[in-house]
């Protein structure tokens, strides 16, 4: 029997009927609200033929993760899974230069969906996590994403350092974020076929992923504060690659 995921929150919803209506088994819209914001998913689900059910909020609240679903939720048929073995026929298919996202050891389900939600805005085009240590495409990280999981592949990978050689190979260059560099994001060339490790907050990258990397940078802190949120970091990194390719 196929899987099935709960997907809920209105962006997440709205972007799943945009991009694959067809995994839709069935719209819950929470009883008596009916402002613009629902009445465009009710008309959306309806258009493409999907049943749509009114619920009362505590019957939501009990299956959605973390019971805010914005008074909107859906069933749907699991969405596709990648592995490793689907990244580099990707990587190759990509016209122009790619641009990978790998996030070391980020356990946080809040923190993956806002770094897709980031990936997705920069036009990367795919995250990779390993298989240990990290959160996976939770309910949660699915809404907190805002539809991003549905554009961005989230690639699990068994061995990092090996997956990071092997893109190399591809002749990816691969730049990770540590505060123990000299070097800045500004002052680094983060143009062509571009691999960005983020590691998780406190740790950073392990050891071997931080061996494995061809640059080193860090985002400069002026104030008090040492370390931004890895999600907040993520999107700082990005739309500095971006501004370069786009000077370019």
């Amino acid at each position: 029997m196929a899987k099935q995921e709960i997907i809920f929150g209105l962006h997440a919803v709205q972007s799943l009927l945009k991009a694959s209506p067809q995994r839709i088994q069935e719209v819950w819209i929470v009883r008596g609200r009916q402002d613009a914001r629902v009445q465009k998913v009710l008309s959306a689900a309806q258009a493409a033929g999907i049943k749509v059910l009114p619920q009362d909020k505590k019957s939501m609240d009990s299956v959605s993760a973390d019971g805010n679903h914005q008074g909107v939720l859906a069933y749907a048929k699991e969405g596709q899974s990648y592995t490793e073995n689907d990244l580099y026929p990707l990587i190759e298919a990509i016209e122009g230069d790619p641009l990978i996202v790998v996030l070391d050891g980020v356990t946080d389900p809040h923190n993956l969906g806002a770094c897709l939600r980031s990936a997705d805005a920069a036009g990367a085009h795919a995250l990779i996590v390993p298989k240990d240590n990290s959160v996976g495409l939770t309910e949660v990280a699915r809404k907190v994403a805002c539809g991003a999981a549905d554009n961005v592949p989230l690639i699990v990978v068994t061995n990092l350092a090996r997956c990071l050689k092997k893109m190399q190979e591809q002749g990816l260059w691969v730049a990770g974020t540590t505060g123990d560099t000299d070097k800045s994001i500004y002052d680094v060339d983060l143009t062509g076929p571009r691999v960005i490790v983020m590691g998780a907050e406190g740790t950073g990258m392990r050891r071997l992923t931080t061996e494995t990397c061809d640059d080193l940078v860090k985002i400069p802190m002026l104030g008090s504060v040492t370390s931004l949120n890895v999600s907040v970091a993520t999107g700082v990194v990005l739309f500095e690659v971006v501004r370069q390719r786009q000077a370019k």
